[in-house]
């Protein structure tokens, strides 16, 4: 039996209607029709079963039948904070990072990012990681956010109980990652790296330097191994 397709909404209730594209990928490309069953998510991480009750021209109804018991959420918070990709890398990283429990991905332009945002490109990354949820099964979306400045974007993830900075000028590692516990804050930088300025900027919010290795890895590269490495040390892939 095919597992049922997952879908999120704002709110649940009795009745739910599925609209725009989550409707429009519903009815077009999974062919949903009246009486196929579904999985409802709302970003709390609770998981709902619905049945499909109707099919309209710009919406789909569906009845809520039960509550699910789901638990594919990670034990730790952990933050991504990433400099802006040219091309499709920051999706990738995005959808990446999903896979791997981030709680949140904060993107951000930094002294030698070459790439730009705008609003379209943000709600596509916000696309990627619920269809990157969805896929892996989990229940919640990573929190998608853009910081124009790497100060606003280190000062997002003050919260996080360990908080290290990938530094590939670092003469000295200053946190080893198996030393990493509770919730994290994990930063990479954008395809130039790093000024000495940002790092030294990073220090002094209380974030620690870590080497992720001999090799210059690329950007996305680097942010995919970062947090791997993390959620391994983190208790999330053991």
């Amino acid at each position: 039996m095919a597992t049922p397709k997952r879908f999120f909404v704002e709110e649940i209730g009795e009745e739910v209607a599925l609209t725009e594209g989550e409707f429009r990928h519903a009815k077009n490309v999974l062919r949903l029709a009246a009486g196929d069953e579904v999985t409802l998510l709302d970003g709390t991480g609770k998981a709902y079963t619905a049945i499909v009750s109707r099919v309209e021209k710009s919406r789909m109804l569906l009845h809520v039948t039960g509550e699910q018991t789901q638990d594919t959420e990670p034990m730790s918070a952990m933050c991504l904070i990433v400099g802006l990709l040219k091309g499709d890398k920051t999706e990738l990283v995005v959808q990446k990072a999903t896979e791997l429990g981030a709680e949140k991905v904060v993107i951000f332009s930094s002294a030698y990012c070459s790439a730009y945002m705008n609003e379209n490109k943000l709600e596509r990354l916000k696309r990627v990681s619920q269809e990157a949820a969805k896929q892996c099964r989990r229940t919640r979306a990573p929190e998608i956010v853009y910081r124009e400045h790497l100060k606003g974007a280190l000062e997002e993830g003050m919260p996080y109980e360990s908080k290290l900075f990938a530094c590939e000028f670092l003469k000295e590692n200053g946190a080893p990652m198996s030393e990493i516990k509770g919730s994290c804050a994990l930063v990479v930088g954008s395809e130039g790296g790093f000024s000495e300025e940002e790092f030294s900027m990073a220090r002094e919010m209380g974030y620690r330097g870590v080497s992720l290795g001999k090799r210059i890895l690329r950007a996305e590269t680097a942010a995919i191994a970062m947090l791997s490495v993390a959620a391994y040390f983190l208790g999330e892939l053991g």
